[in-house]
């Protein structure tokens, strides 16, 4: 009874991703912070599963941060949401998938607002209608990009050109993954695994050879928070929340850290260069930082893609020993060129954190 209570619990933490015919929005903070990430997502979808993605060039901002700042108020969150739903409707689709954890979060607890509380979908719909003359379905499936790899995890696999292990001594790599809050902790059955077992990330990492490292600080957020980092005088509450996280997981050693929120893989690999310019401390053996990866640049390198054309020198520590753990080859000159070839100059180093 006990094995078939854990199973039935667990049960309820699965979801159900659409198979094909994906309605993709992009992140605003994502294109800013690693844009290579989304480009991957699309070239693994298209070229390794063959699925149909189709984007719209019209879809704007969901205003997360805004909303999430008390700047924007929820009935203008709500109505441009049924806009994007609207968008979606039009192109022939029904399986919406946003590729940034906030946007997720936002699109989730609207479908659960109107489902609770149809009186606040009617708004929305006549909003959109008097602002746009537009009129939209409720998609029959929220994913998010995450998820998608995640179920095709298995058979990324079995095309895979590289595996999550060190070529110098055949183990599994050591790897740290950091679930966005806005993915499982806000609704936590939405997400796969739930808020604090999520599967999505541990998933792909032992899927594809490597060990998910378990820390004391493994579930703690990554600091970004919105309110603590946007203000000024407050971001020493999203460093601390950081440096916390850092703390925790050094004395395992992990050879890279991959997180499926654009805010969360962008403030743990920045805040390792703030932290070492203030204190000298680093958090590895090397003095060369802990990489930080996104889930898509992770599947690419699995799946042998060139990390310069990934954009993984956008990364603010150096990803260059875990592609020679790897056994990965890469042209050290390709770093520094530009999406037309041309050469873009070297970035002045840290005083602290060895590139």
């Amino acid at each position: 009874m006990e094995q078939a209570g854990k199973k039935r619990i667990w049960g309820e933490y699965q979801k159900d991703i659409a198979e094909d015919h994906y309605f993709y929005v992009r992140s605003c903070i994502r294109q800013t912070f690693f844009p290579g990430s989304e480009t991957t997502f699309l070239r693994i979808l298209r070229d390794e599963l063959f699925k149909d993605v189709f984007e719209d060039a019209r879809h704007t901002t969901c205003t997360g941060i805004g909303y999430h700042t008390d700047i924007v108020p929820f009935e203008t969150t709500m109505t441009i949401a049924a806009r994007h739903f609207a968008l979606m409707t039009e192109a022939g689709y029904v399986n919406f998938v946003p590729s940034c954890v906030t946007s997720f979060g936002i699109y989730t607890e609207i479908l659960d607002t109107w489902k609770h509380f149809p009186e606040m979908e009617a708004k929305a719909r006549d909003f959109l209608w008097t602002a746009t003359r537009r009129e939209f379905k409720v998609p029959e499936n929220l994913s998010h990009t995450s998820d998608i790899i995640y179920k095709f995890r298995n058979q990324l696999a079995a095309s895979s050109k590289h595996h999550l292990i060190d070529k110098n001594d055949g183990k599994p790599l050591k790897v740290v993954e950091h679930i966005g809050c806005h993915y499982a902790k806000m609704f936590p059955k939405c997400g796969i695994g739930g808020a604090e077992f999520p599967a999505v990330l541990s998933g792909m990492v032992e899927a594809w050879g490597g060990e998910v490292i378990d820390y004391p600080e493994r579930r703690h957020c990554c600091g970004f928070g919105f309110r603590q980092y946007l203000i000024r005088a407050n971001r020493g509450y999203s460093m601390s929340n950081s440096k916390k996280k850092f703390e925790s997981m050094q004395p395992y050693q992990p050879d890279f850290i991959v997180a499926n929120c654009p805010g969360c893989a962008m403030f743990l690999d920045r805040w390792q260069y703030t932290i070492a310019e203030m204190e000298g401390t680093t958090y590895n053996e090397s003095g060369k930082g802990i990489p930080v990866l996104t889930y898509e640049e992770m599947a690419g390198l699995v799946l042998g893609y060139d990390p310069w054309v990934m954009g993984m020198q956008m990364h603010q520590i150096s990803v260059e020993p875990l592609l020679d753990k790897i056994g990965i080859i890469y042209d050290k000159k390709d770093k520094y060129l530009g999406s037309k070839g041309q050469y873009i100059g070297v970035p002045q180093q840290p005083l602290f954190l060895l590139q």
